[in-house]
C-alpha cells in the first residue's frame, strides 16, 4: 500500500504511550501536527505488581480505537540503555573507503557478533572533502541486539502496526533539538571543529532513566543515566513507608503535603545522585571535547515538573535550566493548542524527533529496524505485481500456443503423408551416401598419412647432413690465400666435440638458466658505452678494470636474442615445442687482438653466424640454394663457459718442430635446433610470399 506523507512518532514510555502525527509544512523549517495521543497506564511499568506487556497492549488498543495509522509511516523509539552509540573520528581517508572502515570499527566497538545485532551508521555533518579524501570526519555508529529489537517491535506486531523506523530515544531528542531549538546554526560547510557553535545540554528526565544529550548541532554526545522520576517515588516509599501509589501522588503534590520539608528531605539523596551524575557527565564531555562551549541547558520530561527540581539543578549546575515552553517548528492549532498536549508538552520531544526523521528532516537518519523485515515487506508488496505478471505471461503463452496449434492443425491432413514419406526416403538415402563418403574419406586420410610418413623419412635423412654442413659454414675462416702467419691472428675455431640431446619441449631447456644468460647478454650488448664484447680478461691473461667488464658476466657469452626477437629489448620468450639441443665444445688461438679475443671472438663469429648467416644446402632437385640458418630451425646460440681466463699452451710447428707459445680459450656453446624439412621450408616460404603479396595489394 502506498504511504501518505504523514508520519506517526510513537514513544512507549514507562508511564504512558505518547504519539504525534505530523506532515510537512509549507516551509522546510516547519512541520504540521494534525493528531496526537497521550495514554497513561494505570500503573507504571516498573512497579512490582505491573504486567508491562498487558499494559502496553491495552494502551495500543486504545490508541488504535482513537486513531488510524493506515497509509502513514510509523517511527518508534527504544530506550538509550537498550542500544549502543559510538562516535568515531576517522583519519583522512578516501570517501569511498568509509563504509569498509566503519564495518571494521563496528567489529571492534560492538561487543557482540555483527550477526547478532542490528546496526547502522551515519557520517556526521560538518566534515569536509578535498580531492576525494574526507577530512575531519566523524561517524556515528549505533547498534542494538536483535532480541531487544524484536522485543521492542512485538507490541506493535501484536497490534497490527507496521513499524518503518526504530530509533534510540537520545537520538530522537537530538533530532528534535537541532530542528526546533537551534535555528541559528551556521551552514555545514562553515563548521569549524576548533571553533564550534555553542552546545546545548538537554536533560530529559524519564520515569526510570534520564537521557543526557549534549550537541552543538553537528556533533552529539549522549549518555543514559539510570535515575528517573520513579526513583523519587521509591525514595518516598522507603523513607515515609508509603505505598507506591500514595508515594507517587505525594511526589506530584509535594508542595501541598502536610510536611513538605519531610517529603523533600526523603527525596534529597535522589536529588544529589541525579546532580552528581549530570555534573560528572558534563565534566567528562568537556574533558574529551575541550573546544566545546556550553551555552544553555534545557529540561524535558514530565518528571521535570517535580517541585524544586529545576531550581535545584540550576543552582548547582551554575547555569539556568530552562523548561521548554513551546515548539518553534511545530504548527497545527488542533494539536499545539489542545489542553492535553500543553499539559504534557515536555513528554512529546521524542515523538517530535521521530516524526522529523520519518519526513527526512532530521540530522540523524539511522534506522535500527532489522533489514529482514524490510525485505519481507518489499517481497509482500511486490507479490501482487508478480502474480499479475505471471498471469499475463500465461495468457500470452496460451495465445501463442493457440496460434501455433491452428497452423499445425491446418497442415495435419493425410494428403501430406505421401510427400512426407518421400522426404524421409530421400533423407535416408542422403544419410547413407554421407556415411559412405565419410568412410572413404577416412580411408584416404589413412593412406595419405602413410605416404606422408614415407616422404618425411626420405627428407629426414638430410636433416643431420644439413646441420653439419651449416655448422661448417658458420665456423670462421680466413679468405683463401690470406691466412696470417701468426697463429693468434687466424680466423679459426677448432671444434673438439659435438653432442645432442632431445627435448620434448625446448622451453624446458630455455628455462633452466639459458634464458637468463641470453637476456643478460642482450642487456649487456645494449648497455650505453658497452664495447659489445669486452671480456673480463685481457690477451695477456691479466684482468681489466671492472668498469669495462660486463656487469652480468654475460657479454662474453655472446648470447643474444634468437631470430625474430622483438626489437627494443623486449625479453625473448625462447623456443617451444620438441627439438634438439646441440652442444659444441672447442677452442681458438685468436687472442692477440685486444678488441676480439676470448668469448668476444666466438660471439662475433660463430655465434653471430648461428644467428644470421645464410648457408648453402640442397633443394628438392639437388641443386644448391641459400637459406638463413633460422630456416633450418637453428636458434638461441649461447656460450656456457663462464671462465674467461686465457690459458698459456704450446703447439708444435709441423715444419720446424719448434714449440710455439699460444694463448688458448676453451669454450662450450649450445643452441636449439628444431629440424625443418625441405617440404616444410617450401610451405613456410609460400605462406610468407602469399602474406607479403596480400599486404602489398592493400
Amino acid at each position: 500500500m502506498a504511504k501518505s506523507g504523514a508520519v506517526w512518532g510513537i514513544d512507549i514510555g514507562q508511564c504512558a504511550v505518547k504519539a504525534l502525527r505530523c506532515q510537512p509544512g509549507e516551509t522546510d523549517d516547519v512541520i504540521v501536527a494534525d493528531a496526537f495521543d497521550y495514554i497513561e497506564y494505570p500503573k507504571i511499568l516498573s512497579q512490582p505488581d505491573a504486567d508491562p506487556a498487558e499494559l502496553v497492549r491495552e494502551a495500543l488498543e486504545l490508541f488504535l480505537s482513537r486513531n488510524t495509522v493506515r497509509g502513514d509511516k510509523v517511527a518508534i523509539s527504544v530506550s538509550g540503555q537498550s542500544g549502543l552509540a559510538r562516535f568515531i573520528k576517522l583519519p583522512p581517508v578516501e570517501s569511498k573507503k568509509i563504509p569498509d572502515i566503519v564495518k571494521y570499527e563496528a567489529r571492534q566497538q560492538i561487543p557482540f557478533a555483527l550477526e547478532d545485532v542490528v546496526w547502522d551508521y551515519q557520517q556526521m555533518q560538518g566534515g569536509s572533502e578535498e580531492d576525494g579524501f574526507a577530512l575531519e570526519t566523524e561517524v556515528g555508529l549505533f547498534a542494538m541486539k536483535r532480541d531487544q529489537a524484536e522485543r521492542a517491535l512485538k507490541p506493535f506486531d501484536d497490534a497490527g502496526i507496521e513499524v518503518d523506523i526504530v530509533q534510540l530515544t537520545p537520538l530522537a531528542i537530538y533530532n528534535f533539538t537541532v530542528f526546533d531549538q537551534m535555528n541559528d546554526l551556521p551552514p555545514a560547510e562553515e563548521y569549524d571543529p576548533e571553533n564550534p557553535p555553542e552546545s546545548i545540554v538537554v536533560i530529559s528526565l524519564g520515569t526510570d532513566t534520564t537521557d543526557l544529550v549534549i550537541t552543538n548541532g553537528y556533533r552529539v554526545w549522549q549518555r543514559s543515566i539510570a535515575l528517573g522520576g520513579s526513583h523519587f517515588t521509591k525514595a518516598l516509599t522507603k523513607e515515609l513507608r508509603l505505598t507506591f501509589a500514595k508515594a507517587e501522588h505525594l511526589k506530584k503534590n509535594a508542595s501541598q503535603a502536610e510536611d513538605p520539608k519531610a517529603v523533600f528531605q526523603a527525596m534529597r539523596p535522589v536529588f544529589n545522585d541525579l546532580l552528581t551524575q549530570i555534573q560528572r557527565s558534563i565534566g567528562y564531555f568537556t574533558s574529551i571535547d575541550r573546544d566545546a562551549k556550553i551555552g544553555r541547558v534545557i529540561a524535558l520530561g514530565n518528571a521535570m515538573k517535580l517541585p524544586g527540581l529545576q531550581k535545584y539543578l540550576s543552582q548547582n549546575l551554575g547555569q539556568n535550566v530552562a523548561e521548554v515552553k513551546g515548539y518553534r517548528g511545530l504548527n497545527g492549532p488542533t494539536v499545539v493548542d489542545a489542553p492535553a498536549f500543553k499539559s504534557n508538552l515536555l513528554s512529546f520531544p521524542v515523538c517530535y524527533g521521530l516524526a522529523l526523521q520519518g519526513m527526512d528532516k532530521s540530522s540523524l537518519s539511522t534506522n535500527l529496524l532489522p533489514p529482514e523485515i524490510l525485505t519481507d515487506r518489499m517481497i509482500r508488496e511486490k507479490k501482487p505485481w508478480a502474480v499479475a505478471m505471471v498471469a499475463m505471461l500465461l495468457l500470452g503463452i496460451t495465445i501463442n500456443f493457440l496460434g501455433h496449434w491452428r497452423a499445425w492443425n491446418s497442415v495435419h491432413p493425410e494428403r501430406f503423408s505421401a510427400a512426407s514419406s518421400a522426404a524421409d526416403q530421400a533423407s535416408s538415402m542422403a544419410s547413407s551416401a554421407r556415411s559412405d563418403y565419410e568412410a572413404q574419406k577416412a580411408k584416404f586420410e589413412e593412406i595419405h598419412a602413410i605416404g606422408e610418413g614415407l616422404v618425411s623419412n626420405v627428407e629426414g635423412r638430410f636433416l643431420w647432413l644439413e646441420l653439419i654442413a651449416a655448422l661448417n659454414q658458420c665456423l670462421p675462416s680466413d679468405p683463401p690465400g690470406e691466412r696470417p702467419e701468426e697463429i693468434g691472428q687466424r680466423e679459426e675455431i677448432h671444434i673438439t666435440g659435438l653432442d645432442c640431446e632431445w627435448y620434448p619441449d625446448l622451453a624446458t631447456w630455455y628455462s633452466s638458466g639459458i634464458g637468463e644468460r641470453i637476456q643478460a647478454a642482450k642487456q649487456a650488448e645494449q648497455a650505453p658505452g658497452s664495447a659489445g664484447g669486452a671480456d673480463t680478461a685481457s690477451p695477456d691473461g691479466q684482468g681489466v678494470p671492472p668498469e669495462s667488464a660486463d656487469p652480468f658476466g654475460a657479454a662474453a657469452n655472446g648470447a643474444g636474442p634468437g631470430p625474430g626477437a622483438p626489437p627494443g629489448g623486449t625479453p625473448d620468450t625462447g623456443p617451444t615445442g620438441p627439438g634438439w639441443v646441440i652442444e659444441l665444445r672447442g677452442y681458438h688461438y685468436h687472442n692477440e687482438d685486444r678488441r676480439r679475443f676470448g668469448a668476444a671472438f666466438v660471439r662475433d663469429t660463430l655465434v653471430e653466424n648461428l644467428r644470421e648467416k645464410e648457408v648453402q644446402v640442397l633443394d628438392r632437385s639437388g641443386n644448391p640454394t641459400t637459406v638463413p640458418v633460422s630456416d633450418l630451425g637453428i636458434s638461441h646460440p649461447v656460450i656456457l663457459t663462464d671462465d674467461v681466463t686465457l690459458k698459456d699452451e704450446t703447439i708444435e710447428d709441423r715444419t720446424t718442430g719448434e714449440k710455439i707459445p699460444v694463448k688458448v680459450w676453451h669454450f662450450t656453446l649450445q643452441f636449439a635446433w628444431s629440424p625443418t624439412t625441405i617440404s616444410e621450408r617450401e610451405e613456410n616460404k609460400a605462406q610468407a610470399d602469399a602474406a607479403l603479396t596480400a599486404v602489398g595489394g592493400q
